[in-house]
C-alpha cells in the first residue's frame, strides 16, 4: 500500500485551536520561520536608511538651484514622497511581526546603511542621491535573500521596495546624464 502524503493543511481543527493561543503575538503565529528579533531589528536598519533618504531628498528638493533646476527639484521631490512610503511599509511590517518602529533620531545615521551628504551643488546632490540608491538597492537584495524561504510576507515588501529604487537610482542616473551630458552606462 503507497504511504499517505502529508495533506496540504493542517487539521483545521488544530488550526483552529492554535489560534486561540497566544493572541498577545498578534499575526506572529507558531508557523512563522523567521527569528523575529532579528527581523525586527533589520528592519529598523531599513527604517533608518528610508528615514535618512527623506531627508537628504527633502534637502535636495528644497536647496536645489540653478536655471535647470525645477525638473531636478521635482524629481527630488517625488523621491522623498515614496521613500516617505517605504517608511510606513517598514514601519507597518514592524509594526505587525510585534516591534516598536525605530524613529529615535538618536543614532539614526548609525543604523542607517546610507549617510546624509547635501551636496555642494546640482550635480552633486544628483551624485549622492544615486550613490544612495545603489546602497540600498544592494542592502535591500541581501536582505531579500536573507528573508526568501522563512517569511515570504517581508520577502515581498523588500522586494515592492527594492524595485521602487531601482527606479530611483536609474531616474537619478538619467538626470546626471542630462546634466553631465554623457552617459555613464555601458551600451
Amino acid at each position: 500500500m503507497a504511504e499517505m502524503e502529508q495533506p496540504f493543511l493542517t487539521d483545521i481543527e488544530e488550526i483552529r485551536r492554535r489560534a486561540r493561543q497566544h493572541l498577545e503575538e498578534g499575526a506572529v503565529t507558531p508557523s512563522y520561520e523567521g527569528d523575529v528579533e532579528t527581523t525586527i531589528k533589520l528592519l529598523n536598519d531599513a527604517l533608518a536608511t528610508e528615514v535618512v533618504c527623506v531627508l537628504r531628498y527633502t534637502s535636495h528638493y528644497i536647496n536645489a538651484q540653478g536655471i535647470q533646476s525645477e525638473s531636478v527639484k521635482a524629481e527630488f521631490g517625488q523621491h522623498a514622497r515614496e521613500e516617505q512610503q517605504h517608511v510606513l511599509q517598514l514601519a507597518e511590517r514592524i509594526n505587525q511581526l510585534g516591534g516598536k518602529p525605530n524613529f529615535n533620531p538618536e543614532g539614526l545615521l548609525t543604523r542607517s546603511a546610507s549617510q546624509y551628504v547635501e551636496g555642494a551643488n546640482l550635480v552633486d546632490m544628483i551624485k549622492e542621491n544615486l550613490i544612495a540608491e545603489r546602497i540600498a538597492i544592494d542592502t535591500y537584495r541581501e536582505l531579500i535573500r536573507y528573508f526568501s524561504q522563512h517569511d515570504p510576507t517581508t520577502r515581498r515588501l523588500l522586494e515592492v521596495i527594492l524595485a521602487k529604487e531601482e527606479e530611483h537610482a536609474n531616474d537619478m542616473h538619467d538626470l546626471l546624464v542630462a546634466h553631465q551630458g554623457r552617459p555613464m552606462l555601458q551600451s
